[in-house]
């Protein structure tokens, strides 16, 4: 009961912050199918697991870095939100709750890096948990693609529990999220080549899906463009 007021609520203000300081859009190529699923999606900055909660009115469990979870009130937000605190360098915990969630029939999100993107722009090799935990749980994969304005990221250094960390925020400026069609995955959990390369192959969705969402971009600000230039024309 209490997740999901908390959950509802954290998505109001969430859509009302971006709609003040964000141009979000949505690009769906396809709806959520019905059911458990994964949704997994590449990570630009700290600010994506707002986004990505925007794609669903019921209340899914999203894996945050434990260290998120320390903050005061933000964490109270996580925990009582039933988010999934990720350990760095020990992750099984976070990968045995994510499955039971799964089996649950909930929707779990997760970033296939596994850390923010690298600050010069581009993408970190994919981590295998994604496809182990579809392949496990026998769910969809529903990639996302995340596309922001590089030159607009915030590197903000925050000190938790007396250590300093460096964190990539988007606090301001257009914002692409490309949902794609299902990614549905067959074969034995335990052939690890198997596993990467089904990794690999879901990474390059979700970049292809970015660079939709940059496409899609460029042409909106085009468009926009053209129209301050027309009405300049017919102005004089």
């Amino acid at each position: 009961m209490i997740r999901g007021v908390l959950y509802t609520a954290g998505r109001i203000l969430i859509a009302l912050y971006t709609r003040l300081f964000m141009e979000l859009d949505i690009l769906w190529q396809a709806p959520l199918p019905p059911g458990p699923k994964l949704i997994v999606a590449n990570h630009p900055s700290f600010t994506d697991p707002f986004a990505i909660s925007l794609l669903s009115s019921r209340p899914m469990a999203i894996l945050i870095t434990s260290l998120a979870f320390l903050v005061p009130i933000f964490g109270f937000y996580l925990r009582k939100s039933r988010h999934i605190p990720v350990t760095p360098g020990a992750g099984r915990p976070a990968f045995d709750e994510a499955l039971r969630r799964l089996k649950a029939g909930e929707t779990v999100a997760l970033f296939i890096e596994g850390t923010t993107s690298p600050q010069e722009g581009g993408f970190c090799p994919p981590r295998t948990g994604a496809v182990r935990l579809a392949l496990s749980a026998g769910v969809p994969i529903i990639p996302v693609g995340i596309h922001l304005v590089r030159e607009r990221l915030h590197i903000i250094e925050a000190k938790i529990k007396d250590e300093k960390h460096t964190e990539q925020w988007y606090l301001r400026g257009p914002l692409r999220m490309v949902v794609g069609e299902p990614i549905h995955l067959e074969g034995d959990v335990e052939d690890h080549s198997h596993v990467k390369a089904e990794s690999q192959r879901v990474m390059q969705r979700i970049i292809d899906l970015a660079h939709e969402g940059k496409r899609q971009l460029q042409e909106s600000a085009l468009r926009r463009e053209r129209k301050s230039r027309r009405m300049v024309a017919e102005a004089i």
